[in-house]
Order: structure tokens, then sequence, then C-alpha cells
């Protein structure tokens, strides 16, 4: 999308470098514009990576401006998203559509543009490009032609409900969107908890739409266990939410209040109570098999449900068939 008018980027004033300045600025074409201790991206042919706010549209950086003004082409997931937040700034760029469904066709021309000369900019609909959003493509055959990628850093929803949950910081582990689909979800849990068996011992973050958070921390507790968590919602707008409790009162909470809006969802790291999924396999097993499931359907019910692999499950129920 092309406005009628295209704004240039506003000069800075030249500093003082005496002596109670800092340190002496290089001489060249920069010389005397104020070091604010990052790379002043964007002037120069490449693409550059911009944050942009979750919710409150005054956490824009000014450096996110600046480089959002100077570039020749501002690369975005939703023009309809994108373009109303450049207008409250008073930017005017093209707008250039890269998504899931066109980045692989468009990368090879957006390298061919900056090889040329161009400066691109790289936005999400909302925080920082690449975390859960398109873009990592584009990234990679950029770097593979040589081509600068720089950042300009700022709103991330992950790292923001992370320091809100009052869980450990770090270690941590961005997941982003579980898959959507129960058996998809189940084994990609499995994954993690396995992971955790092998020595894993980090908070976990995910995305999550509203309309399947509570089906979502109901897997999570079954795969998970007890453990402690927090649901942020609408974060840094009018209705910020966040929520805190084990992952079965969190899914039951909003099994009977739908939530709306931008969800992150923050589960704490296993603590000395890891081992209760195998402390626990044959009862889950013994129950399973008593309801009527076979062999094969009982070991594949619990292996989804405490995380173990499905092989481990099914050789145990062999063993408990054989002693019963």
């Amino acid at each position: 999308m092309q406005s009628d008018e295209r704004e240039t980027p506003k000069q800075t004033s030249p500093r003082d470098n005496g002596p109670d300045n800092g340190p002496e600025q290089e001489n060249g074409p920069d010389a005397g514009q104020p070091d604010t201790g990052q790379p002043d991206n964007g002037r120069e042919p490449g693409l550059t990576l911009v944050a942009t706010p979750i919710g409150n549209l005054g956490d824009l950086a000014p450096r996110a401006v600046a480089v959002l003004r100077a570039a020749d082409a501002v690369l975005c997931e939703d023009t309809r998203v994108t373009a109303p937040m450049l207008l409250r700034h008073g930017i005017s760029a093209r707008l250039v559509p890269l998504h899931e469904h066109n980045e692989d066709t468009a990368a090879p021309r957006l390298v061919a543009r900056m090889q040329a000369g161009d400066k691109l900019a790289l936005v999400s609909d909302a925080g920082t490009p690449l975390m859960s959003d398109p873009g990592y493509r584009l990234v990679r055959a950029a770097i593979a032609e040589g081509i600068t990628v720089s950042a300009v850093p700022g709103p991330n929803a992950a790292v923001m409900a992370l320091t809100l949950s009052g869980l450990p910081p770090h270690p941590f582990l961005f997941h982003g969107f579980l898959p959507p689909r129960a058996a998809a979800r189940a084994a990609e849990l499995a994954k993690l908890r396995a992971a955790e068996r092998a020595g894993l011992a980090a908070t976990l973050i995910f995305y999550e739409a509203p309309h399947r958070l509570a089906e979502t921390l109901a897997a999570l507790a079954d795969a998970l266990g007890p453990r402690p968590a927090a649901v942020t919602r609408e974060l840094t707008k009018r209705f910020e939410e966040v929520r805190r409790g084990t992952l079965a009162e969190l899914a039951a909470h909003y099994a009977n209040h739908a939530p709306r809006g931008e969800i992150a969802l923050v589960v704490a790291p296993p603590g000395d109570e890891a081992p209760e999924a195998e402390a626990g396999l044959d009862d889950r097993l013994r129950a399973a098999l008593a309801s009527g499931e076979s062999l094969r359907d009982a070991a594949a019910l619990v292996a989804a449900a405490t995380g173990l692999p499905r092989k481990q499950v099914y050789a145990r129920a062999l063993e408990l068939r054989a002693i019963t």
C-alpha cells in the first residue's frame, strides 16, 4: 500500500562532544549524532526487525518510529493492522504483506531488493517479529546472502507474561501455540514431558486462543500434574489480567468464565513432584484396563495423560497383565 506522500527521517540535533558528554564520537557523516548505545538501524540497506505494541499503542519506541519512517518498505502480516499504527505516528510507508502463506515465494524477491540497496523493516501484527509470527525464513535467506539483519527491541507478550507470572524466570522455554487438535497436542506434551524426564527444568510459556484456553489448561494438567501456572490476558491494555493458580484450578475457572483477548500462559517447571506420573503409572493402567480398554488403547491413553513414551507404558502394561 503506497501513501500519496512519503515522509523522510527527521534529522537529530548535533551533540556537544565536550569532555563531560561521554566518549568522543567518530568522524564521518554520523559525527555529532546522539550516541544511544544502539546501532542507528534503518539507514543502510538491509533488514530491520521492529517490535511493535502488543496492546498499548504508546509502547512504540522512538527508534522504531525512526526506522519505520526511513524504510523503503514495511513488511507486515496484515496491512489492515499495521496501517493504522503507522498513521497514528505520522509514518507514510509502502506496506508489503509477508505472512506464512507467501513468505517462501516472497523471500527471494525481497532479498533481491535489499541487494539492490533497499532498506526493509519487518513488523508483526503485535510484539516482536518471528516470535510465533512470520519472518524466520526471510531472515535466514537474508543472512545466507550476507545481508545485514538488525533489530529494534520492544514489546513481547511471552517475556512480559513471564515477568508477571511470579514463576521462576530462568531458564524458560517459549513454545508458542500447542496444536489445536487433542491427539497432536497430547503428542507434543508427551515430548515436553520426555525432555523434563531427561533433565529439562524450565518454566514453560505458551500462547493460546481464548476459545481453546480451558481445554488446553486441562490437557496441561493431565500431562504435567498439579503445577502452579499463570494466565495473562490483554497485556498492556485496559482489561489486563493475570490469574494464578494450579493448572487444574485455572482450567476449571476458564471452563466457567470464557476469556477474551490475547493470552499468554506460563507454567512452572517440574519440582519434587515430577516423578508422580511414573509412580502412579500402575494405578492409571489398572484403572484404564478395568474400564474395558484394550491393552494397546489403555497404554495409549495413559501415555497421553502422563507424557511417558507409549512404548514404555505398553511394556509396563504387558508386565501387569503377566502378574495378574
